[in-house]
């Protein structure tokens, strides 16, 4: 087997932050009377949703018989087509938790904020000069 393949694998994995997504397919709403609105509560509840997920994905697999109103974060190209052309909608999805997202925004008063870019000095772009070296560390080298 080549060196390659026996060396551990180190470095970053950017797997830790990838979004995951329920999946449901098309097939599975017809379970759902006609007209209904499909939310993440409604598929909790009826076991199509299971665990921690940052949202709902809809797919195109199979067709819709009927139209309904769909909540989700995101709708593939053919699934919000098939969804459409039974006669039902998509909404995208409002996020409850958005206040914890808005924890970090600054919400200091625009006059503040103006104030405090006048305030603030300008940052020099220029690196700064390299420090010349004593001569009396050369002498002390060469001795």
């Amino acid at each position: 087997m080549p060196l390659i393949r026996r060396l551990p694998k180190r470095g970053f994995n950017n797997a830790a932050f990838h979004t995951h997504y329920a999946i449901v397919n098309l097939d599975d709403l017809n379970a759902f009377k006609a007209g209904a609105v499909v939310n993440e509560q409604l598929l909790r509840e009826s076991k199509l949703v299971r665990g921690h997920f940052a949202g709902i994905k809809i797919l195109g697999n199979g067709e819709l018989k009927h139209g309904l109103t769909i909540e989700a974060d995101k709708v593939s190209a053919g699934a919000r087509e098939k969804i459409e052309k039974a006669g039902g909608t998509v909404i995208p999805r409002r996020r409850e938790d958005r206040s914890a997202e808005q924890k970090f925004v600054d919400v200091a008063p625009e006059a503040a904020r103006t104030k405090a870019a006048v305030e603030t000095p300008k940052r020099s772009t220029k690196k700064p000069a390299a420090k010349a070296k004593s001569p009396k560390k050369k002498a002390a080298r060469k001795a």
